[in-house]
């Protein structure tokens, strides 16, 4: 039976439990660390040996840290859930107001990536099916893996290299307007635009073998509207699953990448707060991460009947 009031419901259940998850499993990771961020929090600021026991202690139970680890975990996760991570251990800042002076860099970063990476993989792999020429296809099908297996960071560096200090084309570092974005952009989709590149392809090449490809051949239709209009229908939609996949390895490759370019972001906040050991903050990135991947996935999953309409979302009632 057709409900999908019941399927948006039952997958957002299912992402409230792995947002739930990344927060306690963050919590724990965290906690389990041998140092003490009141210690490190101490040190940023120079030399700690002058601050007394007292002052610690003080510190230590203005953010809670003197609680059992249940007891921390239990209001943590309750404030959360009122959408408050407390304050920033190493910048005293609210942790909410941080990420969202973050957040839209990042979100900027991310989307404008994705969509070179599904254009660039696309690209790559409707060209590579199209194409008549076997050596032209065998480079482009060695693409993929090539891309992957280059390191985000040393890609970062040859793009500024080349683009910024040779050509001058683009600037090297800084949040300065869309030209700053290019070659971060750049860097972020290239693996993921190589995957989507590679399974595209292969389920092209599936696809076109299929029998009803041969019924349309037999209808007189070109191979490029067979290619673009029926075969690539058929195939985008795992392309489409691994898009919103890798979502959560962007979120991750973007704090490489905003590093190497200098720009500030929820990557460049996240680099900060894991090694000041900063708990909350942590805590609240790791959450806002969870929910973005989750809503993508659901936004993705919800296209698949628009893609291709013999996909319908079902519930079916059990006894």
């Amino acid at each position: 039976m057709r409900n999908p009031m019941w399927y948006i419901a039952g997958r957002l259940a299912q992402g409230a439990v792995v947002i739930w998850a990344a927060f306690t499993i963050t919590f724990v990771i965290l906690y389990l660390l041998p140092s003490d961020p009141v210690s490190i929090m101490l040190n940023q600021g120079g030399d700690s040996a002058g601050v007394s026991e007292e002052a610690r202690r003080l510190l230590r139970a203005e953010y809670g840290l003197d609680q059992p680890v249940v007891v921390q975990y239990g209001e943590a996760l309750w404030r959360a859930l009122h959408g408050d991570f407390g304050r920033s251990i190493a910048l005293g800042d609210s942790v909410v107001g941080l990420i969202l002076d973050a957040l839209p860099q990042t979100v900027l970063l991310a989307a404008v990536a994705s969509a070179v990476a599904v254009a660039g993989g696309a690209g790559v792999a409707v060209t590579a099916s199209a194409t008549r020429w076997r050596p032209l296809r065998r480079v482009l099908t060695n693409l993929p893996s090539v891309s992957v297996a280059m390191p985000t960071f040393w890609v970062g560096m040859v793009l500024i290299q080349i683009f910024s200090f040779r050509l001058r084309l683009f600037p090297a570092l800084g949040n300065g307007g869309f030209s700053s974005l290019v070659l971060p952009a750049i860097t972020l989709a290239i693996p993921t635009g190589a995957v989507v590149a590679q399974v595209l392809y292969n389920n092209l090449s599936g696809t076109l073998r299929q029998a009803f490809v041969e019924v349309l051949r037999a209808k007189g239709l070109s191979e490029r509207r067979i290619l673009l209009g029926h075969a690539l229908r058929v195939a985008v939609i795992p392309a489409l699953t691994l898009v919103g996949m890798n979502i959560a390895a962007m979120l991750a490759g973007a704090i490489v990448v905003e590093t190497v370019f200098s720009r500030s972001g929820l990557g460049r906040l996240t680099e900060s707060a894991v090694t000041a050991q900063d708990i909350p903050l942590v805590q609240g990135v790791v959450v806002v991460s969870a929910v973005i991947f989750v809503l993508v996935n659901l936004v993705v999953d919800l296209l698949y009947p628009l893609v291709d309409p013999r996909i319908s979302h079902r519930v079916t009632a059990t006894s």
